[in-house]
């Protein structure tokens, strides 16, 4: 009987060759990202075709409570069908033995995907694409700050300390210098990366006090959702190593800038692999205005998905390096749409709303459908805004409860997400937002105790 590991990924058998594999954990992402699943003998493993888990891990929040999920028959927690997508098998080589992870997709009893898993999402509106005769390319650009150990939430988050022994400074964009503080956790981030065959586009300091970027080459939306998915818990084995954490909160450290997970999207055509946001002159097409047209008319009602969080929406400050409206423009930073210098060929545009807080699959997502409605609606976009667009108003929801309220409205992106996953992700958004309000913060008890 052949060996099931000879089919696994190059990067995968190279991790095993010569050791015996222990054991695989068998994962899925929930709705806000989190591995969820079971770690199984590499014996077993070999021995089953799927396993289980009740389909209630979708209706979790963020703080480990339960979305009111009832509907005309009550909630009943069903059992999923879990099956491995060996194509993303890779090593955990943070472990103390020889571990693999695996991604599985998500099926109900009829063998139907589960309309609310993450991935299933993606795989949707990717579909939808190549029903169309086009192929989606994106790429994504993760932030994230490296912060000292914080094991108390009342204590504010700090920078972490660097190798000079110094914390770590802000307003140090780009420096290498800055990146050399961090080199241990960055050599371990590398490794960890290589073993698991991930290739990284480069590491850069950003501008906030120990933050960093990590981009990533372009490709398929699920393969590098997948990436980010995995990235997000090998940065943080990484950081742990070191006695330091790693964060994605879109907005950790007050007065610093937040950390956004931008992403860049380009359409093929599916038979001739040609760009179809240029023309054979190398000339701007309508397929590009439109696609931009998309993220203007839709990102609105997109941001409860792309901002899921509270917090997500502190990001969001005038001149702190976040966009704070719609407009689009070329190599403007300040714009929440940005075209960037490229060839034809290479020719791009670059959400740059989505925080790093997203779902890796979800914000992928979204992302690419309000891009997919205005192709197929052939909206044509604002006039291209130049200058500072701080100077102008915003445009966008400023906190969840509104965001939710146009995501809950916006039918046209329930049809391209999925109804399904939209009347979920609503009903635990709302309880992780309703959940928030109860929560007295200490401004109020400064401010507002003995004055009003």
């Amino acid at each position: 009987m052949p060996d099931w590991t000879d089919d696994l990924p190059a990067a995968a058998q190279l991790y095993l060759d010569g050791r015996r594999l222990d054991e695989v954990e068998c994962i899925i992402s929930d709705l806000p990202g989190i591995a969820r699943g079971k770690a199984v003998p590499a014996s077993k493993f070999a021995r089953q075709a799927y396993f289980h888990l009740p389909d209630s891990i979708f209706y979790q929040t963020i703080t480990g409570d339960w979305g009111e999920a009832a509907g005309d028959d009550g909630f009943i927690e069903k059992d999923m069908i879990l099956k491995p997508d060996m194509t993303t098998a890779t090593a955990a080589p943070w472990t103390g033995d020889w571990t693999l992870q695996v991604i599985h997709d998500a099926y109900d009893r009829a063998d139907v995907p589960v309309p609310f898993s993450p991935r299933n999402v993606l795989k949707r509106v990717c579909q939808l694409y190549r029903d169309k005769g086009w192929e989606p390319v994106v790429a994504p650009e993760m932030e994230f700050f490296l912060v000292a150990r914080n094991i108390d939430p009342a204590h504010d988050i700090e920078p972490m300390m660097g190798r000079s022994g110094r914390p770590a400074a802000a307003r140090q964009a780009y420096s290498m210098t800055a990146v050399d503080e961090f080199g241990p956790v960055i050599d371990d981030i590398y490794d960890f990366a290589e073993a698991q065959g991930f290739e990284i586009d480069g590491i850069t300091q950003e501008g906030g006090a120990g933050q960093l970027e990590i981009n990533l080459r372009h490709g398929d939306p699920v393969k590098l959702a997948d990436e980010v998915f995995y990235f997000k818990r090998l940065i943080r084995e990484a950081a742990l190593r070191h006695d330091c954490f790693a964060t994605f909160m879109a907005k950790p450290i007050a007065d610093e800038p937040g950390s956004a997970m931008h992403i860049h999207h380009s359409i093929l055509d599916t038979e001739t692999r040609a760009n179809i946001f240029s023309g054979p002159d190398a000339e701007e097409m309508d397929a590009f205005g439109h696609f931009i047209a998309g993220l203007q008319t839709h990102l609105p009602a997109a941001m409860a998905v792309i901002a899921p969080y509270v917090n997500s929406y502190r990001r969001y400050v005038k001149d702190q390096a976040a966009p704070i409206n719609l407009h689009w423009g070329r190599d403007n930073r300040t714009t929440g749409i940005r075209i960037p210098l490229s060839t034809p060929e290479a020719r791009r545009v670059e959400n740059r709303l989505t925080g790093m807080d997203v779902n890796p699959y979800l914000g992928i997502a979204a992302s690419l459908a309000c891009g997919y409605l205005g192709l197929v609606q052939k909206t044509p976009p604002a006039a291209e805004f130049k200058g500072d667009a701080y100077d102008g108003d915003g445009d966008i929801p400023r906190v969840l409860g509104s965001a939710l309220d146009l995501f809950e409205e916006a039918t046209e992106l329930h049809e391209v997400l999925g109804a399904e996953f939209a009347r979920v992700y609503s009903i635990v958004k709302r309880a992780e937002y309703e959940e928030f309000l109860q929560v007295i913060s200490p401004w109020e008890r400064e401010h507002l105790l003995l004055n009003v």
